[in-house]
Formats: structure tokens, C-alpha cells, sequence
């Protein structure tokens, strides 16, 4: 496989993992709109969204097309996710809700990884010029911290009420 190959496939990839990832940010933001919760989540949503648009963008900017069947692939496994971890597979919403806290954290991560990457990369990448890889890795980094207060007032809820 070609790095120009590789590259693709691994953009292409992470984009999916987007998508998904913004399915379920919009799910839950919608379904917790009130307190600091509700807040937290909004403006998740939007940063995630906002991620997946930049992703798109640096895609462009290195002539690599997203993949349409990935897509998909990415839309329907949030779907999935969504029956798996609902309340009744689940038994208790608090559970529920913290496990797809920690599906949102583990999505997170790997885009705080692939910024990592690209920061990495960047000499060798022209396309990136201009990408300011460090602040998405930044703003990655605030995500995670930020859903981590609300993942662990979940687990007290989920776990010993």
C-alpha cells in the first residue's frame, strides 16, 4: 500500500468514525437539553460537528475523496449503537447514559489521536499548510476533559445508586 493510499484510507476512515461521532452528539444533545449537562452537550455537538467539517475540509486539501460506502458504514454503526445501548438493552438509563458517554470518549480520543498524526505528518504534507493542527488537538484535548466530569457523575449514578 502507498502512503498516498494509506492516507486516504486512514482519512476516510476517521471521517466515518465522524460521522458516527456526530450522529450520537446530536442524539445526546437532544435528549439532555436542560443544566450545565444540556449546555455541555450543545456546544459538543456543534465543536464535533464542526471537527467533522474541518476533517472534510483537510480531505480536500489533499485531493482524498470521502468514501461513500464508510460513510454509510459510520452512520449505520451509530445506528446500531444506539439499540445496543438503549434502556431496554441496557435495564437502567443512567447506565445507559454512561456508556454512551464512554462510546462519545473513546470517539473523542481517536480524533484527538488522528490530529496527533496529522501534526506528525505535517512537514511532509503540504495540504496542511494552514491547518492549525495543534488547535483542533487542543479543542480535542477540552472535549475530553469536558465529557469526563459528566462520564464520572454517570458512573455514580449508574453504578452505586
Amino acid at each position: 500500500m502507498t502512503s498516498t493510499k494509506a492516507l486516504g484510507t486512514y482519512l476516510q476512515d476517521h471521517l466515518a468514525g465522524a460521522t458516527a461521532g456526530s450522529e450520537l452528539a446530536r442524539k445526546l444533545g437532544s435528549e439532555y437539553t436542560t443544566g450545565p449537562l444540556g449546555g455541555f452537550l450543545s456546544e459538543l455537538s456543534r465543536d464535533i460537528d464542526q471537527d467533522k467539517d474541518t476533517l472534510t475540509e483537510v480531505m480536500g486539501s489533499l485531493d482524498i475523496s470521502p468514501d461513500v460506502i464508510k460513510q454509510a458504514t459510520g452512520w449505520v454503526a451509530e445506528k446500531m449503537t444506539r439499540l445496543k445501548l438503549s434502556d431496554r438493552m441496557t435495564g437502567d438509563p443512567d447506565l445507559t447514559r454512561l456508556m454512551e458517554f464512554e462510546v462519545m470518549s473513546i470517539g473523542i480520543e481517536g480524533k484527538l489521536a488522528l490530529w496527533r498524526a496529522l501534526i506528525a505528518v505535517a512537514d511532509e504534507l503540504p495540504g496542511l499548510a494552514g491547518v492549525d493542527l495543534p488547535g483542533l488537538a487542543k479543542r480535542a484535548e477540552h472535549q475530553i476533559a469536558g465529557l469526563e466530569e459528566h462520564r464520572l457523575e454517570a458512573a455514580r449514578a449508574a453504578l452505586v445508586a
